[in-house]
């Protein structure tokens, strides 16, 4: 079962690894707290720390407690270093040099050659530890002194004092009851012991006896109120305060003489820290954990201060990249919508049976009338090209947006005209006898002349409508224009046949061409910031591997662990035809009004859109009102988005596009009020309304009243004429407004 110390070094390696990250300077005081924080953790023994300022005594009095003269005395600060007593079953001392040289010594006396100030009183630069081992039953227990160099005589003393004493799992701090408690000291007692969390403390007064007893008696009181005035974590039933007169204590105990000992207060406290140091060697959980979450606090404030202006700056980017790909793919989603739609309605046109039944009788009439190629540029070249627009025009908006790749024409050639050869011709009156021999004006003069070439005419349409081309066997009856008209029906039926075959193998070729114009790549991030994020990972992964350990050991934290900010996935390219395409369609968002989006306005549908058509065209039905005003609002849509592409501010655009509901200005007259309240009438909706409801009531109106629904109905239109007016204008009066 792994001991208390070998479950803490999970947390000090965490503690080191942060120490690392944070790159501190090694004369800094929290990369010293680190490295004494992390020797203790690790320290199997319980460790008691002698502190005070110079010639306070501690020497002596650990002397006293030892029974020997084992650390170096004087009148002048002796110690240099911080002297660690442990138990060894003789008295032998261990130096550790600054280049690894171990001195080993029995005895104590190699202490005046370097565990003492020298002339200058300076402590020696190449000493790493001291260590002096004594057979004594108090130490055989686990148990630990550490005998540190005065304070408040030199700052590298003072440095050394306060790096130590974190390792201390219990500090009993001399007073000399002869100037008790000086600033210093109580600098000492705030900024070392209690701001980190080092709380089992005892205080021992010494040079009582050299006072008089009312003075005795006056500082003893004062004594009592320091202790009560500090908090000191000890079991419950013990004090906090001691009375030993060290000198007089180890002179007792070098003689032998139990009953002056006694009266020095040695062994009262003797008694008292060997019953305190038992009960704390049970849990030392919470003599260290304290100071743990003390010095793990200032790390974990440290490590936040360096990883959240790292995170919010590669937060910024992802989302300006986020903002940019969001538009980009709600672009990309419109087109593609428009794209696909154009594209369908040619496919379907291009289709044989579609072809036959829109074209058939008039080309067949047409090369019967020797007029094909007029007919195939007046009407079907002008019908393929209305067709084909849309498509080029949706390609060239993701062309200007994308940029990835300019679209190429879309050319569908037509085949060769189509060429017929007469059967022989036959003299005879009967002719003209057969249904359908019926003239439609013109003629195939220039094949049979005079009436016969109109009875042709008839014939093709006679024939198409009763759909007896289709017969194998020859009629009997069958009369020769009847066999020229199924002549002119087969040729063009071969000739649409072959451009429906040929046209539809190159839109399948042009659709997958335009998916390299349909496209946007989203660009590597600067080098500089992915050394940013790998840096943010490790200082985030080095954070929270310390949050984990310290939640481990049951230390309270109120940092939350930081989420990994990912890298910008690019959405990858949906592979679908044109049959699996889903029409969806997404208002297009509101900027709001601020001092980049002043001049953006929500125009409504332009006039010429409600124009109503010749007398001669046949009402549109609701369904094309809507593809109509879908068409307007997705080409709204991306204009906008171009537009915001292009502004400095579009990193802002999730903000803005997800705000419905816009602050609006203020109207400067009572004329614009009167507008805006009329406005809010027209179109049927309650004041400050959200400007969704608002586009939303628009549109509902329009496709209600769109003149093309009334163009039958002369009266109506013009109402409706002067409706859409209104509604336009009440549109764009509230648009502006917002």
């Amino acid at each position: 079962m792994p001991t208390q110390d070998e479950n803490y070094k999970n947390l000090v390696d965490s503690l080191k690894y942060a120490s690392t990250l944070l790159n501190l300077e090694s004369t800094s005081k929290l990369y010293h707290d680190i490295n004494s924080l992390c020797n203790y953790l690790t320290n199997p023994n319980f460790r008691i720390a002698v502190f005070g300022p110079f010639n306070h005594g501690k020497s002596t009095l650990l002397n006293a407690i030892l029974g020997t003269r084992t650390l170096p005395i004087d009148l002048i600060p002796t110690t240099g270093a911080a002297i660690t007593v442990k138990y060894g079953s003789n008295v032998r001392t261990r130096i550790i040099l600054t280049d690894n040289t171990e001195v080993y010594r029995n005895g104590t006396e190699i202490l005046q050659q370097f565990a003492i100030l020298d002339d200058n009183r300076q402590m020696r630069k190449d000493v790493a530890s001291v260590e002096v081992f004594c057979p004594h039953t108090f130490l055989e227990t686990g148990v630990e002194f550490l005998d540190l160099p005065g304070t408040n005589d030199r700052d590298e003393q003072d440095n050394l004092v306060r790096e130590q004493l974190l390792g201390a799992d219990l500090v009993v701090q001399l007073l000399d009851a002869r100037k008790l408690m000086t600033l210093g000291e109580r600098e000492n007692l705030r900024d070392w012991l209690l701001d980190r969390e080092i709380k089992t403390v005892i205080f021992v007064a010494n040079f009582l006896n050299l006072l008089e007893p009312e003075e005795q008696q006056q500082v003893q009181s004062r004594l009592r109120f320091v202790a009560e005035s500090f908090r000191a974590e000890l079991p419950p039933g013990f004090s906090n305060l001691y009375r030993v007169d060290a000198l007089p204590a180890l002179r007792a105990r070098l003689k032998g003489d139990v009953a002056a000992a006694s009266s020095s207060g040695l062994v009262a406290f003797e008694t008292a820290l060997q019953n305190i140091v038992a009960i704390l060697q049970q849990n030392r959980g919470s003599v260290r954990l304290p100071r743990v979450q003390a010095i793990a606090s200032q790390i974990q404030l440290s490590l936040k201060n360096k990883i959240d202006p790292i995170a919010n700056e590669v937060k910024e980017f992802n989302d300006k990249q986020t903002a940019k790909i969001e538009i980009k793919q709600k672009a990309k989603n419109l087109i593609t919508q428009g794209f696909n739609h154009s594209l369908s309605e040619l496919r379907d046109w291009l289709s044989l049976p579609k072809l036959l039944a829109k074209y058939q009788a008039d080309a067949a009439v047409a090369l019967a009338e020797n007029n094909f190629k007029s007919w195939q540029i007046g009407k079907l070249k002008k019908d393929l090209t209305d067709l084909q627009l849309p498509i080029m025009k949706w390609l060239y908006q993701a062309y200007d947006f994308f940029k990835e790749e300019r679209p190429e024409d879309l050319l569908i050639p037509f085949p060769p005209e189509p060429q017929i050869t007469l059967p022989p011709k036959s003299d005879n009156n009967e002719l003209l006898s057969e249904p359908g021999a019926v003239a439609v004006g013109g003629g195939i003069g220039w094949l049979l002349g005079g009436p016969v070439g109109a009875a042709v005419v008839g014939s093709i349409s006679y024939i198409l409508n009763k759909n007896i081309q289709k017969q194998e066997e020859k009629s009997v009856n069958e009369s020769y224009h009847q066999q020229v008209a199924k002549i002119c029906i087969n040729v063009t039926e071969d000739y649409f046949s072959q451009f429906s075959n040929q046209a539809l193998s190159i839109l399948s070729i042009f659709e997958l061409q335009a998916e390299k114009v349909i496209y946007f790549q989203v660009p590597e991030e600067p080098q500089e910031l992915t050394q940013k994020r790998a840096e943010l990972r490790q200082l985030q992964e080095g954070f929270n591997q310390l949050l984990n350990e310290l939640e481990k050991a049951k230390i309270i934290t109120n940092y939350q662990p930081y989420q990994e900010i990912p890298k910008i996935i690019p959405p990858q390219p949906q592979q679908k035809s044109h049959r699996q395409q889903e029409r969806v369609y997404t208002r297009p968002p509101q900027p709001e009004n601020n001092a980049k989006t002043t001049e953006k306005k929500v125009e409504p549908p332009k006039q010429q859109v409600y124009s109503p058509p010749p007398k001669t065209a046949p009402s549109p039905n609701p369904a094309e009102v809507e593809a109509k005003f879908r068409n307007w609002e997705m080409d709204e849509e991306i204009a906008w988005m171009k537009a915001q592409m292009g502004s400095p501010g579009f990193q802002n655009n999730k903000q803005q596009t997800n705000q419905n509901t816009q602050a609006t200005k203020a109207p400067q007259s009572q004329t614009e009020k009167d507008k805006i309240t009329r406005a809010y009438k027209i179109l049927g909706v309650p004041q400050d309304a959200p400007f969704a409801d608002i586009k939303q009531a628009y549109k509902t109106l329009v496709k209600k009243w769109h003149p093309d629904l009334f163009v039958n109905q002369p009266q109506m239109q013009k109402q409706a004429q002067e409706k859409m007016r209104l509604f336009n204008e009440a549109y764009t009066v509230l648009s502006n407004k917002n």
